[in-house]
């Protein structure tokens, strides 16, 4: 985003969990306000309106079934700005209501609101939004959990013991944030790097391998993650010789 929504939204049956990848973005709502910063996490609770003011930015959304909680404790929390921003005046704007997990179509109402009145309601609200961040040290650090959804940061050091694991109750997602690693699995070995999306069914045996420091988001849901956009690129199939180009 390099602009405004422009409108505020409410999700009936989801929480919405959001990632910071770069640049600024003011989140506005009736918990507070958050300057949101890059690597940074913040989640929605269901039906709590919100809009965005984004600067050259880029964020990942995460919608689960509600409710999510945190399992980290924040780094700091929303607070009450006015105005929200530099040149903010408060007027009549949009307010979407949606459900099915905000699948386009299925919007339940979309009507004026009185903005000012909206984001007043920090005042008399007791709950504040919680924003938080990996962990420095190796390996993931849990975030967000629910029944049957669980999202963190993962990190890995260069030439770290190759280890396999497999998850025996979920699909995950993992999300390259920062470094080049190669993934190794039952179904492949391909390369990733910042920006990329990758998903490893249920059951299967993976591992990572990189030659510098590596950072990912992982969501594991043990619901069906259908892929909607288009495959840029697949795994390649293992063979001796480029396993063994990775090193020990």
């Amino acid at each position: 985003m390099d602009n405004r929504q422009p409108f505020y939204h409410r999700n009936c049956d989801v929480d919405e969990i959001s990632y910071q990848i770069a640049g600024e973005r003011t989140l506005m709502t009736e918990l507070g306000v958050v300057e949101h910063r890059p690597g940074e996490f913040s989640r929605l609770p269901r039906g709590v309106a919100h809009d965005n003011y984004g600067r050259r930015e880029s964020h990942l959304l995460f919608y689960t079934p509600a409710p999510a909680g945190e399992v980290r404790a924040g780094i700091r929390r929303s607070e009450a700005v006015f105005p929200p921003f530099p040149g903010w005046e408060a007027g009549k704007v949009n307010e979407a209501v949606t459900q099915c997990m905000g699948t386009p179509g299925h919007d339940i109402v979309v009507a004026p609101v009185d903005e000012l009145r909206l984001l007043r309601q920090v005042y008399t609200a007791e709950e504040r939004l919680q924003v938080l961040t990996g962990a420095h040290e190796p390996g993931p650090t849990w975030l967000y959990r629910s029944a049957g959804f669980r999202l963190g940061m993962v990190r890995l050091r260069p030439g770290s013991r190759r280890v396999y694991q497999r998850t025996l109750d979920a699909d995950e997602i993992q999300y390259q944030v920062s470094g080049r690693r190669t993934l190794v699995s039952q179904r492949g070995i391909v390369g990733l790097e910042p920006g990329d999306c990758v998903r490893i069914p249920l059951g299967i045996a993976h591992t990572s391998v990189c030659d510098e420091g590596s950072r990912h988001v992982a969501l594991f849901s043990d619901r069906e993650l259908p892929q909607i956009a288009e495959t840029t690129r697949t795994a390649e199939p293992y063979t001796p010789g480029r396993l063994a180009a990775l090193g020990p």
